[in-house]
């Protein structure tokens, strides 16, 4: 039997997280020590009160029919997280509609919305799941660089005019993966009035909203005048609550653009188990007190990271906040075999910047998902480096 892929599948490249953890492995088997810095998968587990509600939901007889959307409950918790956290008023039954975590909402956006050969503005160094989703969507992607020069935001002056008035979506992700780059209101009122003159729709991917280490209150673009009439969020409980696991999240914002999604989703899954969704109505409506400690706990780690990364001559990306460090190595060296050197070396697991497209190239993606122990004994592990033998020195 001769079995081929899709055409479609030639769209979909190997993930190299495999062959990142396959190098870790035999380092580890080879008797070292291994720091895993890698996936931004939270290693702190779920508030006791989550867990608790997740356990009793999950027991009864009752809990394990098709659920066909978000209950009402959650769409309520939903937009009364919002109201008390950034003063945004949403309606539960028009704006604000359950996803099974972020990255399904987000690979299956724009197929909802765009058609074959319309552009996508998305952002380069980006999450790898929209690039997925514009391309099953048979939309063509336009790159908006993530440049040191512009603080690590996108140019949206950059962006040629005959390419903004073809452009049907814009993806925005502040603060993001890999670069946790942090918006200002004047930014977003940027993007608001360049929607409204292109008639661009934009989604703005808030994973990390709760992950700021200044100020006191999370980041939303809903929270910009207008940007209800022009755009979306999309936040998952994986990052904030340490749900990454159970799937749960959701998307809020312009009530005709939920209704196509909704339409959408409909047509795509029978929603997700009712115990979960417990679960995350206890994780909003308890936000505060949750993500007050997991604020301080990664406020400490991204201090000594950075200061760690940068006392070791790299060019760390100015961040207050996200899951991430990105680092600018100081050797001229392609980034995917700096990192499985480093691995080989250190026993420090780092993701190469080019995973993310092609302006991560000479950079790394570290995470910040071990105790500040571990972080610093990752950090002294490279420090023992010597890459003289396969790499020169940048600025030598």
């Amino acid at each position: 039997m001769n079995i081929e892929p899709s055409r479609k599948m030639s769209i979909f490249e190997p993930a190299i997280f495999g062959d990142l953890k396959a190098a870790a492995a035999a380092k580890q088997a080879a008797g070292y020590e291994v720091y895993d810095l890698s996936l931004g998968s939270p290693d702190l587990p779920p508030d006791e009160k989550i867990r608790k509600v997740l356990s009793e939901q999950s027991f009864s007889e009752h809990s394990y029919g098709y659920m066909l959307s978000g209950t009402q409950r959650f769409n309520e918790a939903v937009a009364d997280y919002y109201k008390r956290r950034v003063n945004v008023h949403l309606n539960p039954q028009t704006e604000v509609l359950q996803t099974m975590g972020s990255q399904e909402g987000l690979v299956h956006l724009p197929i909802a919305f765009c058609n074959e050969g319309d552009i996508v503005l998305t952002t380069n160094p980006g999450y790898v799941a929209y690039d997925a989703g514009i391309k099953l969507a048979g939309a063509v992607p336009y790159y908006m660089s993530l440049s040191e020069e512009n603080g690590f935001l996108p140019n949206l002056d950059a962006i040629p005019e005959e390419i903004a008035y073809q452009a049907k979506l814009m993806i925005l992700n502040l603060p993001g993966n890999p670069v946790p780059a942090m918006p200002d209101e004047a930014f977003f009122e940027k993007v608001v009035a360049f929607a409204n003159k292109y008639n661009v729709i934009i989604l703005h991917d808030a994973a990390y909203s709760e992950f700021y280490f200044s100020g006191d209150a999370p980041s939303s673009f809903l929270t910009t005048p207008g940007a209800m009439e022009v755009g979306m969020e999309i936040n998952s409980l994986s990052k904030s609550f340490s749900l990454a696991g159970t799937r749960i999240a959701y998307l809020v914002g312009n009530a005709e653009m939920i209704s196509i999604m909704k339409q959408l989703k409909s047509n795509l899954d029978f929603g997700i188990f009712e115990p979960i969704q417990e679960a995350g109505i206890v994780a909003l409506n308890n936000a505060e007190e949750i993500t007050e400690s997991l604020r301080k706990t990664f406020a400490e780690r991204h201090k000594v990271l950075m200061q760690g990364i940068a006392d070791l001559g790299w060019t760390v990306a100015p961040s207050t906040g996200g899951m991430f460090v990105w680092a600018k190595y100081p050797y001229d060296m392609d980034d995917k075999e700096f990192a499985f050197e480093v691995i080989r070396q250190t026993g420090v697991v780092i993701v190469p910047g080019t995973v993310f497209g092609s302006a991560g190239a000479g950079f790394v993606r570290v995470a910040l998902v071990q105790d500040v122990e571990t972080l610093k004994k990752a950090v002294e592990q490279l420090k023992t480096l010597n890459l003289e033998t396969c790499a020169t020195l940048v600025n030598s």
